[in-house]
């Protein structure tokens, strides 16, 4: 039975509903920060929205308290299930290197038979050009490519991530170039819900106090819970508020956190930068790429690849010589293989026979009977081709090494 992508995926990445939903190795952790969410929203509808819903007798307008503060929690959890299950941008790996970035190494090292053969790399990074300045991009052995622009490989999800920011534990997936409008969103959201549980619990501690006439203390004390989740979300605006600013400040950047801390330790320009208003509205307002990857398709077997091969150079002739592949012949000092000797034996011992009691072949003759003989296997040996486009499988024999023979 033909397996789906997401079940053969090579990343850390765990997936739900048949592989519609994606999430990184640590998805545990988001179980966590939907309690954060959820249990000082409930804490807050019951023992503080609850009671305050009968101090605004206007058009019942006390009801909207809890309303709104239920409808918003919904709509951050929405946010945050768009960021963390949902692609960030993965870069699909490469079957195999690319060949076609191929070069000779310097290095040369002694084959066996007194040849030197250089290794057969590849170079480790490229340059390309963004907004007219040349941007050094990496090779990744893990996915097999160069890395585009703003890529980075993440060692937990074990995947190349376009325009990479960083992972975040506290959603379980990496934030990246098609969740960072979430993610930013989400972190944003919170903060707002922070404060508008905190604003609404002080109030209720003023509203206790008005109502006994007693001093704060003693209205902290008839609603713990009030002080409770303001200690909670005065505790929280310091985290998601502080990243709510560091990221607005990203944007109007035009950096993402990654490069934020690599620019700071290599003092570089940045050149993506395109003015404070266009930096916003490429995050906010261009359409969310397309994933790269489908990962309910099922796997189509590749036909098989020969692994890629050494390349030799005759230091002596200055010539290049392909790399061998099976059914090559090795014509040097007079070698052959077995096969093909068996043959070339055969014509020698007729042409002996002929010298002396026949007019002798002259070399003309012989390639004709070579010919001759070596045409009938091609019919049922299928003519191979490496990697590199040479045909394999045919040979030539020098004039002069025959004449030797006859």
């Amino acid at each position: 039975m033909a397996k789906r992508v997401y079940q053969a995926w090579p990343g850390n990445n765990k997936f739900l509903f048949g592989g519609r939903l994606i999430f990184g190795p640590d998805v545990r952790s988001l179980l966590v920060t939907l309690l954060l969410i959820t249990v000082p929203v409930i804490i807050f509808c019951v023992f503080v929205a609850r009671h305050l819903r009968h101090h605004f007798a206007t058009y019942n307008s006390g009801y909207a308290i809890l309303v709104v503060a239920t409808l918003f929690t919904i709509y951050v959890l929405l946010l945050l299930l768009c960021t963390s299950a949902r692609d960030p941008g993965i870069v699909p790996r490469n079957s195999h290197p690319p060949e076609d970035e191929f070069r000779y190494d310097s290095g040369v090292s002694n084959e066996p038979g007194g040849r030197q053969t250089p290794s057969l790399q590849f170079a480790r990074s490229k340059e390309v050009i963004v907004n007219g300045v040349p941007v050094k991009v990496k090779y990744c052995d893990t996915c097999m490519l160069y890395r585009p622009p703003r890529c980075s490989h993440c060692s937990i999800c074990n995947n190349c991530v376009e325009r990479f920011d960083h992972h975040c534990p506290w959603v379980g997936q990496c934030i990246a170039l098609r969740n960072y409008r979430y993610f930013f969103m989400f972190v944003s959201s919170a903060t707002l819900l922070c404060i508008y549980v905190f604003c609404f619990s002080a109030f209720y501690i003023k509203v206790l106090m008005d109502e006994n006439q007693s001093s704060v203390w003693r209205a902290m004390k008839e609603s713990p819970a009030s002080v409770v989740l303001m200690a909670y979300c005065f505790i929280a605006l310091w985290f998601v508020g502080g990243l709510t600013g560091f990221h607005l400040y990203l944007i109007s950047r035009n950096q993402t956190t990654y490069e934020n801390f690599r620019y700071k330790a290599d003092r570089r320009t940045n050149v993506y930068n395109r003015g404070c208003l266009n930096n916003f509205l490429e995050v906010f307002c261009m359409e969310v790429k397309p994933s790269k990857n489908n990962f309910r398709a099922f796997i189509q077997e590749e036909a098989q690849r020969p692994p890629p091969l050494h390349a030799t150079f005759d230091v002596e002739t200055g010539s290049d010589r392909r790399p061998k592949v099976e059914g090559d012949l090795e014509i040097g000092d007079d070698l052959l293989k077995i096969s093909q000797r068996r043959n070339i034996d055969e014509i020698d011992e007729d042409i002996r026979s002929r010298g002396s009691n026949g007019p002798r072949r002259n070399s003309s003759e012989v390639d004709s009977v070579l010919s001759t003989e070596h045409q009938a296997p091609t019919n049922h040996t299928e003519t191979r081709h490496s990697s590199w486009g040479r045909r394999s499988g045919s040979w030539d024999i020098e004039r002069d090494m025959l004449a030797r023979n006859t």
